[in-house]
């Protein structure tokens, strides 16, 4: 088959035609119809210190965001078809250690990331264990199919836990509208937010924030110190109930928690490049702010909270209108140019090679 091989320690990667995979036990063996770039695949690309110290094989077929359909099971498989249109759970978690064993599977301290650990989906075939491979709705179009898993994401930073209180009335803050932010405001409005405020530098992605619902949408280069302030008085004084840090910017993870109302929530999901200071007293201990680390989906509660979003037409709608460009994944060096110039929000690969 045709796969893009991340073939050595350095930027870029390359077309090679490798064997064609074969699912072992509890596999299936999954034909890509449609992929799309995270930005994990560009650091991997771009080979930044990040990738560097994190991918640990090569070479390596990297990507990890995919639709397919089912073209063969491995010995066991009971709960798929040949026929079945899938998508993937991209962590792949052991199932005996202490996190598996007590409902958090999804912070498995064993967890292998398809396309990171081992081999990915930007190929014409991949495997993927049953357990992974999350049965679609066939009539759903392929490239938001592959999209589940940032959907996934937004989702779980929206509602980490079963028991939160529902978004209906509540002012949310975003920071940070790369497509997962994207997606947490469209769903944010979907569950009834009252006013939503996003941050972004991007143009693309602040016209798309505005299209996603966001009521106010500010660029915090041109706002400055006073951001905080602005998003507080427009809330009556209160500031937010719920803020969602998706950057991964020092200033943002402030903003985060200086806009936020006391009892509020901060859903953290942005990766810091380094160590970053924060006023822990002001911040969360006077304010009683209620932190979540995000990490993934949670296996697999989420996808099912997706799964009913999904039913929602205006979802599928919004969803679309993120994917700005769709390519061959044979002109996958042109996806990583479209993202990196910022000229794109969500890129999805077509398999044509």
């Amino acid at each position: 088959m045709q796969a893009y091989v991340k073939t050595s320690r350095g930027p870029g990667g390359e077309i090679r035609t490798v064997p064609d995979p074969k699912p072992g036990a509890g596999e299936v063996l999954v034909r890509v119809r449609a992929s799309s770039v995270c930005g994990t695949d560009v650091h991997i690309w771009t080979w930044n210190e990040w990738a560097q110290s994190r991918v640990k094989h090569v070479p390596m077929i990297f990507g990890h965001e995919l639709s397919g359909e089912v073209i063969e099971l491995g010995p066991g498989v009971k709960g798929l078809s040949v026929g079945d249109h899938v998508s993937a759970e991209t962590h792949i978690a052991d199932g005996t250690c202490y996190q598996c064993r007590t409902g958090k599977m999804h912070i498995c301290q064993n967890v292998e990331v398809l396309g990171v650990d081992r081999n990915g989906v930007f190929a014409e075939y991949a495997v993927l264990p049953e357990m992974n491979a999350w049965k679609n709705d066939p009539s759903l179009d392929p490239a938001l199919a592959s999209i589940q898993e940032p959907l996934g994401n937004a989702v779980h930073s929206l509602l980490p836990e079963d028991n939160i209180e529902d978004l209906g009335g509540k002012n949310v803050l975003v920071t940070g509208c790369g497509p997962v932010g994207l997606l947490a405001i469209a769903v944010a409005r979907i569950l009834g937010a009252r006013r939503i405020f996003a941050t972004e530098v991007n143009p693309v992605r602040t016209r798309l924030a505005r299209t996603m619902g966001a009521d106010h949408v500010y660029n915090p280069l041109e706002v400055g110190a006073d951001l905080a302030r602005t998003i507080v008085s427009e809330t009556e004084g209160q500031g937010v109930d719920v803020s969602l840090e998706m950057s991964g910017h020092p200033s943002s993870l402030r903003l985060a928690f200086e806009a936020l109302t006391s009892g509020g929530r901060v859903s953290l999901l942005g990766l810091l490049d380094k160590e970053a200071s924060l006023d822990f007293d002001n911040a969360m201990i006077f304010k009683a702010a209620r932190v979540y680390g995000i990490f993934g989906r949670r296996m697999f509660s989420t996808w099912y909270q997706v799964k009913g979003l999904l039913a929602r037409p205006e979802l599928r709608t919004k969803m679309a209108e993120i994917i700005t460009h769709r390519v061959a994944i044979g002109e996958l060096p042109r996806a990583m140019e479209l993202i990196q110039s910022m000229q794109a929000a969500k890129v999805s690969l077509e398999p044509r090679w």
